[in-house]
């Protein structure tokens, strides 16, 4: 992986199990459960996961970047004018961030353990 590259798609899903029947179905996406609220896919073309949500969907897409140094990256993105919406935090297999372009686009950025 490289750093500032574009590693994985989150979307947000209201039917975790009418989305895995949907994407297998249609696109033969292959699926790994992680707990009630997350599914991850693959055979794809890029890996992503779908979160469980009650809230309404406006925009479901999540672009999560790879970086090595979540704390460098971080102060970089401040630095650019870009704002933090959910500070780090911790996640099966890695921690990561989210913050929000100057054009209102809220993207992650992800490190593994």
């Amino acid at each position: 992986m490289a750093n500032g590259h574009i590693n994985y798609i989150e979307f947000k899903a209201k039917d975790l199990d009418a989305i895995k029947v949907f994407y297998k179905a249609a696109f033969n996406w292959s699926f790994t459960d992680y707990g009630p609220d997350y599914i991850a896919f693959s055979e794809s073309g890029v890996d992503g996961g779908f979160e469980k949500s009650t809230a309404e969907i406006t925009n479901g897409v999540l672009v999560v970047l790879f970086h090595e140094d979540l704390p460098k990256i971080k102060d970089q993105i401040i630095q650019a004018n870009g704002k933090i919406t959910k500070d780090i935090f911790s996640f099966p297999g890695g921690q990561r961030f989210h913050f929000i372009d100057p054009s209102g686009n809220e993207l992650a950025v992800w490190t593994h353990d």
